[in-house]
């Protein structure tokens, strides 16, 4: 069962998500401030954390850095902040997706669905699958990265992209592909989610991010991974 962490300070709206995942066979959580809902995430590791960032004792954004230290959760920011500034900015954070308030509950409800299948396929897979290059391995089944003879910590999101890139090896994978396989179907235009996620990798992975030998960059088509 996919567990849920509901991190949000208005009560109407935290008693209408827990009905509505309830009725769904979710397991659900609920935390009304930041202090509470990193203590629960560290004693149950939800799958999903739907996240505000106005709560009342911390900001989201640093919620979403908190988390990102030491869990591997897809996180989906839930917030009436709307503006491009601060959407990527939580992106950056390591935020996986992002709803503006007000939502449809249907839309929130498919998005948390992208989620949890992208949770459910970056499960070790029968098959191992090891990629060595000259500056990193990837372990895929088993989920671990190591660069220069240290582990690197790759975001549930940041996995599923790379394993996309690497199963078309050599291969163009073009913009459109990438957001929906990663992302799902509602963000197959927004190549912002691309261009953070990428730099994310590349900045973990390769040994000169700012000129990547095995994440390279077809301009205005899509990216590559060479071994």
């Amino acid at each position: 069962m996919t567990r849920v962490l509901v991190v949000e300070d208005e009560p109407s709206l935290v008693r209408a998500l827990e009905i509505n995942l309830k009725a769904r066979d979710y397991d659900v959580d609920t935390a009304p401030d930041g202090a509470h809902a990193l203590r629960l995430a560290a004693a149950h590791p939800p799958d999903v954390v739907l996240l505000d960032l106005g709560l009342p004792d911390m900001d989201g954004i640093d919620v979403i850095k908190e988390l990102r230290a030491w869990s591997r959760a897809s996180v989906l920011v839930v917030s009436a902040r709307r503006t491009s500034e601060v959407k990527v900015t939580a992106l950056d954070a390591g935020a996986d997706d992002y709803i503006a308030k007000p939502f449809s509950m249907d839309e929130l409800l498919a998005r948390l669905r992208a989620a949890a299948r992208r949770i459910e396929s970056a499960k070790p897979s029968d098959e191992p699958a090891v990629i060595v290059t000259e500056d990193f391995t990837l372990d895929l089944p088993a989920k671990k990265a190591r660069r220069d003879g240290r582990d690197v910590r790759l975001t549930p999101t940041e996995w599923h992209l790379v394993e996309v890139l690497v199963r078309d090896s050599g291969r163009l994978v073009s913009h459109q592909q990438l957001l929906q396989e990663v992302w799902g179907p509602f963000h197959s235009t927004q190549t912002n989610y691309l261009r953070v996620y990428m730099a994310h990798v590349r900045r973990k992975l390769e040994a000169d991010p700012a000129h990547p030998r095995h994440f390279t960059t077809a301009p205005g088509m899509g990216y590559r991974f060479d071994p």
